[in-house]
């Protein structure tokens, strides 16, 4: 059974930080390109960040700067760190995984909201 379970989200301050885990199970999690998504109220889900099974990343151009994707593939987990975060980065964030065979699982998602 795959499970992608995200956790750290939470409520914070406008130039906070946060650094959200998505602790992965049942993949092979080394080969996997891992994304971080997001979706605000009322609007479609986007992409923040994602890194590949080789480490490269990609990240919206929203967040550059702010925001760095990283993985432990020794622990299975990929991680968000987010700074200078503003209030339009309240949203839920969504931790997905996607192989090269077009396998492709998600997360339950975790509240980020950001006071200004």
């Amino acid at each position: 059974q795959v499970q992608l379970v995200e956790s750290g989200g939470g409520a914070v301050q406008a130039g906070g930080s946060l650094r959200l885990p998505c602790a992965a199970s049942g993949i092979t999690f080394r080969i996997y390109t891992m994304g971080w998504y997001r979706q605000a109220p009322g609007k479609e889900r986007e992409l923040v960040a994602r890194i590949g099974s080789g480490g490269d990343t990609t990240y919206t151009a929203s967040v550059k700067g702010r925001v760095t994707v990283s993985r432990d593939n020794a622990k299975n987990t990929v991680y968000l760190q987010m700074s200078d975060l503003k209030p339009e980065d309240t949203a839920i964030y969504y931790c997905n995984g996607r192989s090269a065979f077009g396998r492709e699982y998600w997360g339950q998602g975790t509240q980020v909201t950001v006071s200004s």
